[in-house]
């Protein structure tokens, strides 16, 4: 591949700029730049790269006194743009009859790119010899011609657009047609409407590009306001689906609120799969006159119209549309029963709240239903005193979302409705979702919930018994803990076991509790069962680790005291799980006891590279290091042995 010079001239002259290090932030602070030096910089045999990075600078800092120096580099193939950056940014006439005197000199893309300059400077002394441009033989002249006489506006820039564009050269003319769509903007910019409409329907009528159209049509639409509306509307009804687009676009942006009304009234009108789309462009327009007609299609026949409406209303509906929610999601659709229901739960505002609530006493049936589980999921604690009544409703569908509800907004209180319900239910399904709804209030309101459970922890029933066990565990406390330590001593071996579980599981939510420390401790050395004395021992490691009771020696000593009951890997790894958190030299020497044993051998590694790498009392550096250099000769993990080599060389 042939890359051509001027091309390669351009790439080695970014590298420069790339690779110089200096960014916008650091060499574009006009405190440091330096107008002298600058020109100096470009009237010298410099680099054209580093003349680039000046011509940059001088954007920032240059006035009328660098333009001389900038004018001749808008013949220069390399830097003609970078000069351009500068002549566009410089206040002052000067720069413009530099742009303009380069007009009449160069050619090509060098022509072009000072063409555009001229534009984005918007020099209306340069218009007579723009005009005469819009008919060079190379189209892209005109075509920069045409756009930057558009950025000017004014009337000679329209009228020679206007005459340009009907015979213009196919390859021009699109760009003649943006510069009469600049003009026109112009127009309105300066309060002449009148030629800024006719501006735009010349475009939009001539033979131009689809989306010269498209940009015309927009124009035109809005620059006739409220008149407009008729040609919105035919672009709505269009079977192009770009005009249809540009109509959209343009419902979302004409403003007056007799535009929302006339394009409300139309709706009707269209085709079925086009009312949604108008209906979702007249909720942006964000103008409370298309409520009633957001209401209207909410009720109307066509599913997919009622949807749009239906979720509209999450962010346009207030507490009137709430009637037409309930009615529609307690109809036999799942999809708008889906939709009317979203909307309910996330619809803004207490008077919605209140709305629901004073209607739930009266409510029967799927109503009824949809009430309470809005009072759940709208989290309604108002609402308390009219569910709670449900939960003995003959309806097990009201009665299963009264439940869910209550686990929700319930409180203290509701603990003693749930357990009642809970022993007159024998169905397990029902009992798994009272039991869930239970363990979120006691979650929520804690010792509170106790005296409630007890008809559980005293029950016969041991599936009610367990259930309340595990409440207990979730609200933690000396009563709690209590009521957890006298079931093990239960006669009901699924009683006792879950108890056991329980217990063994109390250290991580409740570190601080020694009293199931000592509970723990008796069942790993002399409960009955094998299964609880494992759990046993699992849950007073946890126990040892967690509080902060307890000295580091003290943690090592009750390690040492339950030897003869650590027998698995398992029970191990907890003590050595211990030691590792309790830095000491007996830890480090009972660590290395465990070393011996392979099933644990690199946990126990593990451990003494924790331990040694600080500065733990009555351990010296002789001894870290030993313990250092040992694992990091023995282990056969090298994440370990890394760690150990490490810690060494930081301690030498």
């Amino acid at each position: 591949m042939i890359i051509k010079k001027q091309y390669f001239t351009w790439f080695v002259i970014l590298i420069i700029i790339a690779s110089s290090g200096w960014t916008i932030a650091q060499d574009l602070t006009v405190a440091n730049l330096n107008q002298t030096d600058l020109i100096t910089v470009l009237k010298s045999d410099a680099p054209k790269g580093e003349k680039a990075i000046t011509c940059k600078q001088l954007a920032i800092c240059g006035t009328e006194q660098s333009v001389p120096v900038l004018a001749p580099l808008l013949a220069d193939e390399e830097l003609a743009s970078w000069a351009r950056i500068a002549l566009e940014a410089i206040p002052g006439p000067a720069p413009d009859a530099a742009l303009r005197d380069a007009l009449g000199k160069l050619e090509g893309r060098l022509l072009i790119g000072v063409i555009n300059s001229v534009g984005v400077r918007r020099d209306v002394y340069a218009v007579d010899t723009l005009v005469l441009k819009l008919d060079d033989e190379n189209a892209g002249v005109a075509s920069a011609a045409a756009v930057a006489l558009g950025h000017i506006g004014g009337e000679q820039a329209a009228k020679a657009l206007t005459q340009s564009l009907a015979d213009a050269p196919s390859g021009v003319r699109s760009a003649v047609a943006e510069g009469c769509i600049l003009c026109a903007e112009w127009f309105l910019a300066n309060e002449k409407t009148a030629k800024a409409i006719k501006l735009y329907d010349t475009v939009r009528l001539a033979d131009v590009p689809d989306q010269r159209h498209l940009e015309a049509i927009r124009g035109a639409i809005l620059a006739r306001k409220s008149a407009g509306v008729p040609l919105l509307i035919e672009q709505l009804e269009s079977e192009d689906q770009e005009r249809l687009g540009i109509g959209l676009r343009s419902a979302r942006e004409l403003p007056g609120r007799d535009v929302t009304k006339a394009l409300a009234s139309e709706l009707g009108r269209l085709s079925p799969d086009r009312r949604p789309l108008l209906l979702l462009a007249l909720a942006d327009r964000n103008d409370s006159a298309v409520i009633p007609t957001i209401h209207e299609a909410a009720q109307s026949s066509s599913k997919d119209l009622r949807i749009t409406a239906i979720e509209i209303l999450i962010r346009l509906g207030d507490v009137t549309c709430v009637p037409i929610l309930l009615e529609t999601v307690t109809e036999d659709d799942t999809e708008l029963e889906q939709a009317a229901m979203e909307t309910l739960v996330r619809l803004p505002g207490k008077d919605v709240d209140k709305d629901l609530v004073a209607r739930l006493p009266q409510a029967k049936g799927k109503l009824q239903q949809v009430l309470i589980e809005l009072a759940g999921q709208r989290q309604i604690s108002e609402a308390l005193p009219a569910v709670v009544p449900s939960l003995y409703d003959t309806d097990s569908g009201i009665r299963s979302v009264a439940v869910e509800t209550i686990g929700i907004i319930g409180q203290d209180q509701q603990t003693a409705d749930l357990v009642k319900l809970l022993q007159k239910t024998n169905n397990s399904e029902q009992r798994a979702g009272i039991r869930k709804a239970l363990l979120a209030v006691c979650g929520r309101c804690g010792v509170k919930c106790i005296p409630h459970l007890r008809p559980l922890t005293q029950s016969r029933d041991n599936e009610l018994h367990m259930i309340g066990l595990r409440a207990l565990a979730i609200i933690g406390g000396p009563d709690a803990l209590e009521a957890v330590k006298s079931a093990i001593e239960s006669d009901e071996p699924p009683v006792q076991d879950e108890a056991v579980r329980i217990l063994s599981n109390w250290p991580n939510n409740w570190p601080q509790d020694s009293e199931a420390g000592q509970t723990l401790l008796r069942l790993a050395t002399s409960a009955e069962k094998m299964s609880h004395q494992v759990l046993g021992l699992r849950g007073y490691f946890q126990y040892i680790r967690g509080t902060e009771k307890l000295s580091n020696e003290q943690k090592v000593t009750r390690v040492v005291d339950l030897l003869p009951n650590i027998k698995r890997p398992e029970e191990k790894r907890l003590a050595i799980a211990v030691l590792a958190e309790a830095p000491s030299s007996s830890a480090l020497e009972l660590l290395t006891t465990f070393a011996e044993d392979s099933a644990v051998v690199e946990e126990a590694y593990s451990a003494m590279v924790q331990i040694a790498g600080q500065d733990v009392r009555g351990v010296s550096m002789d001894q870290r290091r030993q313990v250092l250099k040992m694992v990091a000769e023995k282990s056969r993990n090298n994440g370990i042995k890394r760690r150990a080599q490490k810690t060494l060389s930081g301690i030498r």
